[in-house]
């Protein structure tokens, strides 16, 4: 029986015990009507916890033919009770708990428990921020791991969702993934569910389908659960403008939605309290009980990376070696919608003359670009005057075959191919750090 279910059949018993001294009270006030009333309820109520029994555990259980006892005795007090035979009140809240606790027995040492945990990823590339937590549940018996990737969309300048962007067929072969118009929340509502867009309409470059909201799903779980999809700088407390500059993170509506939040440090996790309280107020343990600083996934998929545990494209195998044999020196070069979105046409010319630099060197040194993977949405919804120039720069690198264009979702795998990191200020960067390899933050002006 799912782990829910469970919960609502002994949430029910309880209300039913606390009915019966209720029902007590009535009789010996005389008060049929209401007494007759609420046996009827306390009739449904146990009627309803048989159903729950009966659609998860199969017909004919031992404790469903208790509640059937239970219901006969409730209905000989109905008919004492109209027919103006007296009732003894002494001895019917224990008559009518006896049956009850065999049902409360046999849920807790017959029917096995089960969870069903959902995960919504909605890029494909993103999917590492949840990876290890799905491993974890998938590897758990009792526990059914559910795989749903969720539709994101473009936004318009005006805030209109645009095209609509699905990336089902991108999830690696080995995690099983169920469409999300195949899944009914409703009906199957998952005792977890893990999301990482933690926006909701708040982005102004994309939105997750609408119904994907936080404030939605809530309503279709038990435990809500948020993990970013990003890592960040580990800020010391007293940076004040360090934190002001990463405050809308902490404030997201995922992160005000969510039963939890799990963020990479303690430290981390001080941090978003702060803010929290600053912004919503909100007694502090509150927060603290909402707030985990229990470490990042995407550091646990770092941590473990091996070069040998990627198959290469040919092209990419081809990049990579020297005209003899050895390998060439592989820079990861990262480029970022912020950077972009500050600097313009500037930052435009940075890339060029990046690319001009490696271009020169690609004898001894392969350049593996990875542009954020929202850049050409965010040109266009925010700077779209340079998006003619900045997709002749992506169509010239790929014509010229001397450098590797990554725009698949596997950043694991440039990360593990790479020697060193060059590029913009990003979560990539201290995502990158826990490899040990070398990190150059690129400047615009040099």
């Amino acid at each position: 029986m799912r782990f829910y279910r469970k919960k609502q059949c002994f949430e029910t018993i309880g209300l039913l015990d606390e009915a019966h001294g209720e029902l007590v009270r009535f009789i010996e006030k005389k008060h049929i009507d209401d007494a007759v009333s609420l046996l009827e309820q306390c009739q449904q109520g146990a009627i309803s916890v048989g159903m729950l029994i009966d659609e998860s555990e199969g017909e004919g259980r031992y404790e469903v033919n208790c509640l059937e006892e239970y219901c006969e005795l409730i209905y000989q007090i109905h008919e004492n009770l109209l027919g103006g035979i007296p009732v003894n009140t002494k001895q019917l809240r224990k008559k009518l708990r006896k049956p009850l606790g065999r049902v409360k027995s046999g849920l807790n040492n017959n029917i096995d428990t089960q969870r069903e945990v959902v995960f919504l990823p909605y890029k494909a590339s993103m999917w590492d921020s949840l990876e290890s937590v799905w491993e974890a549940a998938n590897a758990e018996p009792g526990c059914k791991a559910v795989v749903i990737p969720i539709p994101y969309y473009d936004k318009e300048s005006d805030g209109a969702l645009g095209k609509m962007h699905y990336e089902i067929e991108q999830f690696p072969p080995s995690v099983p993934v169920v469409k999300y118009d195949d899944y009914n929340f409703e009906k199957k509502h998952p005792d977890m569910i893990f999301f990482h867009n933690p926006y909701d309409n708040g982005n102004y470059v994309t939105s997750v389908h609408p119904f994907f909201y936080s404030k939605n799903l809530r309503q279709y779980t038990e435990k809500l659960i948020y993990i970013p999809y990003f890592i960040l700088e580990n800020i010391c407390i007293s940076n004040k403008q360090a934190i002001a500059d990463m405050e809308h993170f902490c404030t997201a509506s995922g992160v005000v939605n969510a039963d939890y939040v799990i963020v990479q440090s303690e430290a981390m996790r001080e941090i978003y309290i702060n803010v929290l309280m600053k912004y919503f107020g909100e007694n502090r343990s509150y927060w603290e009980k909402k707030i985990l600083g229990l470490g990042s996934p995407k550091v646990d998929k770092v941590c473990n990376l091996k070069m040998e545990d990627f198959e290469l494209p040919e092209e990419w195998k081809k990049l990579l070696q020297k005209k003899d044999g050895r390998r060439k020196k592989t820079i990861f070069y990262n480029t970022t919608v912020s950077a972009l979105l500050k600097h313009g046409e500037e930052m435009l010319e940075k890339i060029r003359r990046t690319l001009q630099i490696f271009k020169e060197n690609s004898d001894n040194t392969i350049l593996i670009w990875r542009p954020h993977p929202l850049t050409e949405s965010t040109i266009v919804a925010m700077r779209p005057h340079l998006l003619k120039e900045y997709q002749d720069i992506v169509l010239e690198f790929k014509e010229a075959g001397w450098g590797i264009y990554d725009d698949s979702p596997n950043l694991d795998r440039a990360i593990a191919v790479s020697d060193g990191y060059y590029g913009d200020c990003s979560s990539v960067v201290w995502l990158y750090q826990q490899t040990g390899k070398p990190i150059m933050i690129q400047n615009i002006k040099i």
